[in-house]
């Protein structure tokens, strides 16, 4: 019987009960599947407050942040459901025992591998930007909008993209699912009617944001009266997300996207200075992806494509590692000044290449070409940090075909593996913590207009990335991201699930390192997670 090994940090949920070690709900007893290791990164949570604790599971396994979302996944697999009920789930869940990271008003990747088939597909249900977006409108003007309180690209109704969750998730289902939507929402619709404790983590982040959420009338009765923050503890019931997951068990995405839900989110975000419009959410569209796919250190990485940048700049710092630093130097001190070389010259790319591949012509054949790699080989120093300026490479006019112009970091991540060997990694999120900082039908809505780049160097995200003209906002457009949801094979057969949650632009590195300390330096999970 084969086996596989699974952790990630926060909780365990085994069976029917939970204790705090790592984030995982397990079934017993599969055959017929590689050993397969699953890690997701918190790493706004500090691994001192960890135990340690790597363990092998024979028949499912379900990792998220949360024990009740595992939980949930966990009793989908428990009633015969696949990876994709399962991790669907587990979404649902994450959005209502962790609403400081994602849930139904925000949006991600999913990539999912078939045993049947043996194919790997990429979903992207990433937000979009409203029609009336423009290139300028997070322009700084007067005092500088990045210069106030609250810039209007991170809180209230600019903030927010058209959300693509809930088409995600029903996307998800319809094309691999095998239970009904009913069975699917049924564990994350009792978290919200019966109530769930709110974790120490979300009411020491809800700190930070609790000026801006009382203003909203339905997140400021998470405080109590009075309070700077929400207690730890405390039960969270969340009456009017119940009704909206209700309608999505009955009807699907439907009602977010034509129907009352969709009622609920314009007139919500308008109401905090949004520009979203029923047209915008009508038409919204999740739309499949080829996935990135590369070889290094003896393995296959098949990982998330444009208007993911984590993928590319995850398969560029590997093929560099490679020839930059041999078995022999790969101990701490060489081995790491390599790999942060390897990531410059990736996020100049990013910031001047990538874009929303419906809108802009991403030009990833000559980004990834051999011969430009080995230009940045031959530019590396083995004793020297060297400024990102010096591994610039621009491509030639030649190489660029013509930008096609549209008309007129509280993040999660969740791996998944069935009996059948079908496996899910999906990471969504509403961007920084609680988002944009108020609700619609119960929702939190997501603030991921900040992840668009701002005209000549402007103004730089919440996470201090500045952009390129190719990650303007724009009508219909996708933000740039760097969630990478993450593959790896081995001999044909899926050997690792990897992702990353809160991080932003750190993402992909942290993922990176986990999986290279595992595959390498042979760590098992649990310690390739918690070291710096």
């Amino acid at each position: 019987m084969n086996t596989m090994r699974m952790m990630s940090p926060y909780s365990i949920a085994r069976g029917q009960r939970s204790f705090p070690i790592r984030s995982m709900a397990l079934r017993k007893g599969c055959t017929g599947l590689a050993t397969l290791i699953f890690s997701l990164m918190m790493v706004i949570v500090s691994s001192r407050t960890l135990a340690q604790q790597e363990e092998e599971y024979a028949q499912g396994a379900v990792s998220s942040g949360h024990p009740l979302a595992s939980a949930a996944g966990e009793r989908i697999l428990e009633q015969g459901g696949n990876a994709a009920d399962a991790v669907a789930a587990t979404m649902l869940a994450m959005g209502v025992v962790s609403p400081v990271s994602s849930g139904l008003g925000g949006g991600g990747f999913a990539m999912y591998y078939s045993a049947r088939d043996g194919s790997s597909t990429f979903l992207d249900f990433r937000e979009t930007a409203p029609r009336a977006a423009t290139a300028t409108m997070f322009v700084p003007h007067g005092v500088g909008d990045q210069k106030t309180e609250a810039p209007s690209s991170r809180f209230g109704g600019l903030a927010t993209g058209v959300p693509g969750e809930a088409a995600g998730i029903d996307a998800l289902l319809k094309r691999f699912g095998s239970l009904s939507r009913r069975k699917v929402v049924a564990p994350a619709l009792g978290y919200a009617q019966k109530g769930i404790p709110i974790s120490a983590h979300m009411a020491r982040l809800s700190k930070h944001f609790a000026k801006r959420m009382q203003q909203d009338p339905n997140l400021r009765s998470w405080f109590a009266p009075g309070a700077e923050q929400m207690k730890a503890g405390a039960l969270l019931k969340q009456g009017q997300l119940a009704k909206t997951l209700k309608q999505f068990a009955l009807h699907g995405a439907k009602p977010f996207y034509r129907g009352s839900i969709a009622r609920a989110i314009v007139k919500r975000n308008q109401q905090m200075g949004g520009i979203m419009s029923l047209r915008d959410l009508k038409d919204y569209r999740v739309e499949e992806r080829e996935p990135l796919q590369g070889n290094a250190f003896g393995y296959r990485w098949v990982t998330a494509p444009p208007p993911s940048a984590g993928g590319y700049t995850l398969l560029h710092s590997l093929a560099l590692l490679q020839q930059w630093v041999s078995p022999k130097q790969r101990r701490a001190g060489p081995w790491m000044h390599a790999m942060a070389e390897s990531w410059k010259g990736a996020f100049g790319d990013r910031a001047q290449y990538i874009g929303d591949p419906k809108h802009v012509e991403v030009p990833l054949k000559a980004l990834r070409a051999d011969q430009r790699l080995q230009k940045r080989v031959a530019r590396f120093h083995p004793l020297l940090a060297m400024p990102q300026k010096h591994y610039a490479l621009p491509l030639e006019d030649n190489d660029l075909s013509p930008a096609k112009q549209p008309g007129g970091h509280g993040t999660s991540h969740i791996c998944v593996v069935d009996k059948e060997g079908n496996v899910a990694a999906v990471t969504t999120t509403v961007n920084i913590p609680f988002g944009a900082s108020y609700s619609a039908a119960g929702m939190i809505m997501n603030d991921e207009m900040d992840d668009f780049a701002r005209p000549m160097d402007t103004g730089r995200n919440a996470y201090g990335l500045a952009g390129g003209i190719a990650n303007l906002p724009g009508p219909g457009r996708r933000p740039v991201s760097t969630m990478t949801p993450t593959l790896l094979f081995k001999d044909g057969k899926p050997v690792m699930c990897l992702g990353a949650g809160a991080g932003g632009t750190r993402i992909v590195t942290a993922l990176q390192q986990v999986a290279l300390r595992m595959i390498l330096g042979k760590r098992p999970a649990d310690a390739a997670v918690n070291a710096p």
